[in-house]
Parts: C-alpha cells; structure tokens; sequence
C-alpha cells in the first residue's frame, strides 16, 4: 500500500509543515502523516505570527526558502513593526493573522510541493533495528517504511488538557493524544519529561463593548516577513488593549483552591515568560492591573482571542473574572481557557542536525525539543527537514552558528543547555544582535540555501542585486557633499549642531538624530540620486552606515570565538580520564558529547577553568 519514502514527518504543525516543505523542495520523497487533515498547520494558541526575536525566526526561515513568511503575509489582517524607537537590532516584525486563513494557505502550499505525500493516521511507533529508525507503525497497524524519521508531535505525547479539576486526555481541545511515543524511546533509553502551556478562553466579539478599550491599529506601511513580493492586505482590523482590576483577582482567586497548577494535578513547568493569569497575580500580587490584548480571530469571524488571559482554572470562575474586565461586562464566551500537559525529551539528547544520537536517522523538531512558539517549532522543524535530507544522501549536515541566526542560537542553546521549561527566544539570548538584524536575514542566509538547493534563483538574484544597490548607496553617501546653508536651516529646527563647513552626508548621517529620509527631503539633489533604489536598499545602507561601529565590532567578538569553534574535539576523546575535570563537568561533557571547544565552552555548568583543562590535554 505505502511505497518506501526518504522522510517520514509525524505530526503537521508548524514544524511538521516546513519539515516536509524543506526536505521535499530538495528532492526527497516525503510522507507527512498527521492524525487529522483538518487541522495541518493550526494556530492552537494566539493568531498572531512574529514579535521579539520571533519575528527575526520567521524573516530567517523565509531567507533559507522556508514558507512561514509567505503564508503570513498571503494570511495578515494586521502588520506592525515592533520597538521602531529603538535600533534595528531590535526592530521585530509580528502579523495577526486569519487562523483558518493561514491554515488553508499552508496547506494549498503544501498540496502544491512535489514530493510531500499525505496521510491521515495515528503514528504509535517506530521501527527500530540496530539502533537506526526505518520507518513508523500506525494506529491502523500500517508499517510504513523510511530512510529517516522526523517527530513534530506538539503537544499531543500522552496530553492531558486541564480545566479547573475536571482532566482528560487530549493534544489539542476536541483533539485525542498520541500514545505509544514516548513508551518506547524511554524503553531505547531517551530521558523525557514533562511541560505545560495554556491558552486563554475565547470570546464572541459582539458582546464586548470597544469604546471602553485602547484602539491598537497596524502600520501605515506594512512591511511584511517574506523577502518575496507577496501580496499584502489593503486594509487591516484593529486589535485593542484593555486591562484586568482588582475585583477581577480576587475572582480569579476563588478558583484557587480547584486550580490544577495550585492543586499539583500539574506536574508540567510553564512557560516562564507567558504565565497563566492565576500566575500573574499569584507571583505579582504588587500589581492591581494586567494588560490584555483583544485580538480578532480573523476576517469573517466574531472570535476574539484575550492574549494575557490563559487560565486553567474553573469555566465558572473563568466567566465570572472575564466579565468584570472592562469592556467585557456583557461577554459571551466560546469556549474556556485550558491548560494542557505534555511529554517532551531534554533536547541534549540531540546532535546539532537535530538528530537523536541513541538512534540513527531519528529527528525531533518543535514542542518535543521543549520550545513553545510557532516560530521555534517552525524554524526548527526546517533545519530537521533539510538534515534528514541531507542525511538520505550521505551529505553534511547544515548547522547555522550563533553569529549566523537566530536559528543558530535557539538549537545551540538546546543542545548544550537544555531546557526544564518552555524555551522560548528573546533578542537578549543572542549574543551577536547586532549582526542579527530581521532586515538583513536574506543577506545572511539567502546565498547559504541556494547552495543547498532550497531558495530559488530568484531569490539568490534579488539578494545579489540589494547587495549591489546598497554598496552603491554606500559610495553615493561617501562622496555626496552637503553645504552648510542646505542642511543648517534643518539642523536647527531639530535642535543639532549646525555644521561650520562642507561635510560629507555620509558624516552627518551618523548622528543619531538623522535619518536617511530626512536628508533626502532636506538634500533634492541627494534624493534625486537615490531615487531608483527601492525603500529596503536605502533602508539597509543607511543600517549599514549608522551601526558600523557597532557591527565591526560584533564581527571582531565573531572572530576572536571563532578560534574555539575551530578547535575541534576528537569523537572518542575520554574526559574519564582527566582527573582535574570536576564530577558535574565530566559528566555533561561524556552526555552531550561537544564537537568543538566552542559547543564545549556553552554547555551548562562547564565553565573557563574547564575549557582551559581541556585545550592542555587536547595538545598532548
């Protein structure tokens, strides 16, 4: 019935969705099994894609050809573009989207890749052998061969959703949980655990009232995550902003006594930076107010989703809270907040491909690693797709470093550090931000997935192309000299210093009250000049230019940490036998197995003396 495939990808979330899509898109024969076909690529929490950090993910998986961007800009009803009073290094994009939208744009793209074949199944196992996967067993007792195995499955590994004291099993609400998973990696000795998450109740947005609320609407210019020229809405739905009170705590806290997480029904930990709202006013009883983000649901749909509100607690304390928020005193609700508990597997177990090292050929991507956000399951069920490739047809693995993506930096952090609650990015984790701007992703990573054989050619030739309008820019900036009686009039009015005599705009640029788009309405003849170049290659010299001090500074760091990386640890080194290594070193170094200085340097409790015991007995 099934023929035998190169990958097998269990489970169609977002990192079983750009699993298949990579791999598939590079030439491999691709069965995507997913227990129901109605829900490939669901937005089971917020309908919102990017944000801090997330949003530089989502442009990095559009820079490698992955499709998150793609479908996030074909699905928007809203654009804004985060921290713009900050640097760029900060700027992060983030969409709301159309739920039932974007689900039904990833899955014509998907229908529409060669090579992805789909079915509709339970997966309760693996074939094992000599310690290499060979393919899966399913509910219907099919045993499906492959030549590799990537497990996407989410939140359903023995998921039991919460809600006040009432528990059953489940991935997803009305969804059943996978079983059989987890019972036999334990039993071929993978360690695993467990983790929570939750999602707030949902609300019919003709009940609330709008006027009591703060309007957030988008971006005048809708900027977008693919680097492609998608197509973006032409109008956009507004958000709004409201808060919880005191009399909505002390409701909340009724249910106290009946909450699964207070009550240690839950064993799962919680994502630290995206607590429930009984969490919030239990670790910040300080505080008299929480915001909440009222978020439609889509275009054609009343459904509102109360980002700030995920609970667990009981559906009557839930709905008694909800309606003394302001705004919501007449609110209808759909369906109750939940929170779900999960199995997942300490991503130390993995390779830097994303590789299990206990069995052969075996991939993990997504919530399984311990990361919650569709953006860390999606960028990382990419590289799990292009590694299986990559592994079908005995070529390297592609491992991108911290100086290289944010990518780079999420896998490096679970391989060495793990992670004991829901890993979430931020822009602090990376210690290169600079270099890891969300408007350079395609220079960065673009020229890399060519080579692979994953972007397309016209990607590569609009990468080559901005790279050689934005030098061009550059050299115009260099040499274009401005007269004090053009520019001073204008530097007054902004209240910076007049310039005495000629100055390059290159000089003037630099001072961080200034622009390029002010020198440009200020200088016509400069304007003139950068007239043909497009708004994102002006955008990106004048990054180029303000922050060059800066990014050379970051790539000389790049530099220096680079003589670890390069420092290689043989497969069979023996840490037993280095006496002066600590217990808790020698042990984390024997279980991750480093395979340079550098990853060695990283790992969780190794700290410089190690490092420098190390380089002495690599030398002899």
């Amino acid at each position: 019935m099934f023929p035998e495939y190169d990958i097998i990808v269990v489970g169609a979330g977002h990192a079983g969705c750009e699993a298949a899509a990579a791999a598939a898109n590079l030439g491999s024969k691709v069965l995507l099994i997913t227990m129901n076909m109605q829900t490939i690529a669901q937005m089971s929490c917020n309908p919102a894609m990017g944000g801090i950090a997330k949003g530089q993910i989502v442009r990095e998986i559009d820079a490698m050809g992955g499709y998150s961007g793609i479908v996030t800009d074909l699905s928007m009803i809203q654009f804004r573009m985060l921290n713009k009073s900050k640097g760029p290094a900060m700027w992060s994009p983030r969409a709301q989207n159309d739920r039932m939208l974007f689900a039904a744009k990833w899955r014509e793209m998907l229908e529409n890749t060669p090579n992805i074949d789909f079915y509709q199944d339970m997966v309760k196992g693996l074939l094992v052998k000599d310690n290499r996967v060979n393919g899966v067993v399913t509910g219907l007792g099919h045993e499906i061969k492959s030549k590799t195995v990537v497990l996407t499955n989410g939140t359903f590994l023995n998921g039991i959703i919460h809600i006040g004291e009432k528990n059953f099993g489940g991935g997803r609400v009305a969804e059943k949980a996978a079983t059989g998973i987890t019972e036999q990696l334990v039993s071929l000795g993978f360690e695993s655990d467990r983790l929570k998450t939750g999602t707030p109740p949902r609300i019919d947005g003709r009940s609330l009232d709008y006027s009591k609320m703060e309007e957030q609407p988008g971006d005048t210019e809708i900027v977008g995550f693919s680097f492609a020229n998608t197509v973006k809405p032409l109008k956009q739905r507004s958000c709004w902003i409201t808060y919880t009170n005191q009399k909505v705590h002390d409701l909340l806290k009724t249910g106290f006594d009946r909450s699964p997480m207070f009550a240690g029904r839950i064993d799962g930990i919680g994502p630290r930076y995206c607590p429930s709202i009984e969490d919030k006013i239990n670790r910040f009883a300080e505080r008299d107010r929480h915001q909440l983000f009222v978020e439609p649901e889509g275009w054609d749909t009343v459904e509102i989703y109360v980002n700030g509100f995920s609970t667990s607690l009981p559906e009557e304390v839930q709905y008694e809270a909800i309606r003394s928020v302001v705004g919501f005193e007449n609110a209808k609700m759909f369906r109750p907040g939940y929170a779900i508990e999960y199995d997942y597997f300490p991503p130390t177990q993995l390779t830097y491909a994303l590789e299990t090292k206990l069995v052969d050929n075996l991939f993990f991507a997504g919530q399984i690693n311990g990361t919650t956000g569709y953006e860390e399951a999606a960028c990382q069920g990419l590289m799990a797709g292009i590694n299986a490739h990559q592994k079908t047809r005995n070529l390297a693995p592609v491992v991108l470093k911290r100086n290289e993506a944010y990518i780079g930096v999420l896998i490096d952090d679970l391989i060495n550090k793990g992670t004991d609650e829901p890993y979430r990015m931020f822009t602090s984790r990376a210690e290169f931000r600079t270099l890891l701007r969300q408007d350079n992703a395609d220079l960065r990573l673009t020229e890399l997935s060519y080579r692979l054989g994953l972007a397309s050619q016209e990607s590569m030739d609009n990468v080559i192309e901005k790279r050689s309008h934005v030098e061009q820019i550059k050299k115009i900036l260099k040499e274009f000299v401005v007269e004090p009686a053009d520019i001073n009039g204008y530097l007054q009015q902004i209240n910076s210093s007049p310039i005495s005599e000629k100055q390059k705009a290159e000089k003037i640029l630099l001072r961080p009250d200034i622009e390029l788009h002010d020198l440009q309405n200020q200088l016509p003849t400069l304007g003139a000049l950068l007239h043909n170049f497009t708004k994102d290659q002006v955008e990106q010299a004048s990054i180029q230019v303000k922050y060059d001090v800066y990014i050379e500074k970051e790539k000389e760091l790049v530099k220096r940490m680079s003589l670890l990386e390069d420092l290689q640890i043989p497969d069979l080194f023996d840490y037993k036998r280095i006496q002066a290594l600590g217990n808790e070193a020698r042990e984390k170094l024997i279980r991750i197995k480093p395979r340079t200085l550098g990853q060695a340097s990283r790992i969780s409790g190794i700290n410089p003396s190690d490092v420098q015991i190390l380089m002495v007995y690599m030398g002899r």
